[in-house]
């Protein structure tokens, strides 16, 4: 989609997730969950790097590195203003879908299937050819909502590995890892509730699912550090 309607939009969206929030709760259940579901899949699809990079550069992050659109292969194409950008708003994306659920429909199911379809839009956005990112941001996004302790020891995880390693796919694949078993541990325990392990199992499989490939350069030992400039491709 040309960036000017991916533009035009955002308005179009906005106005619908408001909607939304004001006059959904009155309707019947399967309306509720068809049109959070809906909602929850386009607020997914919104891809904010690409929109981001495009409108300052006029590059394609897609072009570049990865061909991913998100943060990291941002901050690797556009700098760091950018992709902090991207950052916050592809956690917003999640969060606001995850609200909507809750706000509307008023159940950890709801919570579990806005979450896991904001997700699967950022990955496969319908904006862009289903060419998204890899998922960890929105993925965050959603688990901050369900479960904040498990998306706390995910974020620290996942700091301290790529620290250390200077990967930050390793430090996305550790984090998320140990952010899914920590967010079924708690379950366990009766922190939260035990539909919440779904979202764990489910979403942290599509996550590490899209970073195959940079699991299998880290093997091979030419995976790109943090710090490494984005080459284009093609």
């Amino acid at each position: 989609m040309p960036i000017g309607a991916l533009v035009a939009v955002l308005p179009l969206l906005a106005a619908a997730v408001a909607g939304a929030f004001l006059f959904l709760g009155d309707l019947p259940r399967p309306i509720q969950y068809a049109v959070v579901a809906a909602l929850s899949y386009l607020l997914g699809s919104v891809p904010w790097g690409y929109m981001l990079l495009r409108l300052q550069t006029g590059e394609d992050v897609r072009d570049y590195g990865s061909g991913r659109t998100g943060m990291t292969n941002v901050l690797r194409t556009g700098g760091g203003k950018i992709a902090v950008t991207t950052m916050a708003l592809d956690v917003a994306k999640a969060v606001l879908a995850v609200l909507l659920a809750r706000s509307v429909i008023g159940s950890t199911e709801a919570d579990v299937a806005a979450g896991l379809l904001v997700l699967v839009g950022h990955n496969w956005p319908v904006f862009l050819q289903f060419r998204g990112g890899r998922g960890i941001l929105t993925g965050l996004g959603g688990i901050l909502i369900m479960a904040p302790v498990a998306a706390a020891i995910a974020t620290v995880t996942f700091l301290i590995i790529t620290f250390v390693s200077r990967y930050v796919s390793l430090g996305s694949v550790i984090g998320v890892t140990i952010g899914c078993l920590s967010l079924v541990a708690l379950t366990l325990v009766g922190m939260y509730s035990s539909v919440y392990a779904l979202y764990a199992f489910i979403g942290g499989a599509i996550i590490i699912w899209q970073h195959r490939d940079n699991i299998q350069r880290i093997r091979q030992g030419n995976e790109r550090r943090l710090g490494h400039p984005a080459q284009k491709v093609g």
